[in-house]
């Protein structure tokens, strides 16, 4: 009795928690949330004891009932527990999957004829390899319409061609991409022709009116000979065209051209050393190791 009032007072706690919580209470929130969960799991222990005592009290009351209407102990008790279904066995479910026959009705499947006292079942084909042999010739039918009668598929050549084309064409994309990616740590000299023959038309079309159509220079210094004022590495010649040198009237083209054709043009350029243009612009700057080097093995092969 003392824990049945205890848990009524509970229960008519919860719905005052929120109010009590606002008010300056000499209970702290945390407890008070405390004494509500502790209220609420103890209302659920409750509803399930309350459950099964309901439960026991509709199984007396059914044998109280059963016992009424004439039922034994042995009737009541195969009346309150029903039978387990009877599983099949394995072999029986693995026979109707296959569509065979059980081994009790062997006698019946044996075929007249024997060889050699050998004598045959007569086991029906399983249904499911019948279905997949259907399938597979229909298949085959509609593989030789589709490919080889109105040619709306690829055939293995026709097909390798296509991703072929598709990998060169991905493959040119990334190098576009690579190429676009070089910058004056990264540049290289190389003496490519397809590299060369580009460098030499963007020549032509920007760097004219102060080198000269040969780089034999005009405004602009001579780009043949060993000398130069801002490096004649590759790396400079690239950080040359790049940036500019405003003091001196040389543009930048950082913003005009991509970074391939500014790596393609200073290849050009350096293509160029020695190539003793006609009327050349008398030297300025200092000499580069590295042309004196190349100038000297070219010689020397001579």
């Amino acid at each position: 009795m003392k824990y049945r009032r205890l848990l009524i007072l509970l229960v008519l706690m919860i719905p005052l928690q929120p109010a009590m919580a606002a008010d300056d209470s000499l209970i702290p929130g945390d407890l008070m949330n405390e004494i509500g969960y502790g209220a609420i799991i103890a209302m659920l222990v409750l509803f399930i004891v309350a459950m099964l005592v309901l439960l026991r009290a509709l199984r007396v009351l059914t044998k109280i009932t059963l016992r009424a209407q004439g039922y034994t102990e042995e009737q009541i008790i195969a009346e309150m527990k029903p039978a387990k279904k009877v599983k099949k066995p394995k072999t029986e479910v693995w026979n109707k999957l296959l569509s065979l026959r059980p081994m009790s009705e062997e006698k019946e499947l044996i075929i007249a004829h024997d060889y050699d006292g050998i004598q045959e079942l007569n086991n029906p084909i399983p249904g499911w390899f019948s279905y997949m042999f259907y399938i597979t010739i229909v298949f085959a039918v509609g593989y030789i319409l589709i490919y080889h009668v109105f040619g709306f598929g690829q055939l293995q050549y026709d097909e390798y061609k296509t991703e072929m084309a598709q990998a060169d064409i991905a493959k040119k994309e990334y190098l576009s991409k690579a190429a676009n990616r070089v910058d004056e740590t990264t540049v290289k000299l190389v003496t490519d022709q397809a590299v060369l023959a580009s460098g030499q038309a963007i020549f032509k079309q920007s760097c004219v009116p102060c080198h000269g159509d040969h780089a034999q220079g005009v405004v602009g210094p001579n780009l043949t000979d060993d000398y130069w004022l801002h490096g004649g590495k590759i790396n400079d010649v690239f950080k040359t065209i790049k940036y500019g040198v405003l003091a001196k009237g040389m543009p930048n083209w950082e913003k005009q051209l991509s970074p391939k054709q500014i790596s393609d043009v200073a290849n050009y350029i350096k293509s160029l050393h020695g190539s003793n243009p006609a009327n050349p612009k008398e030297p300025q700057g200092e000499k580069d190791a590295d042309d004196i080097a190349a100038k000297g093995k070219k010689i020397a092969k001579i």
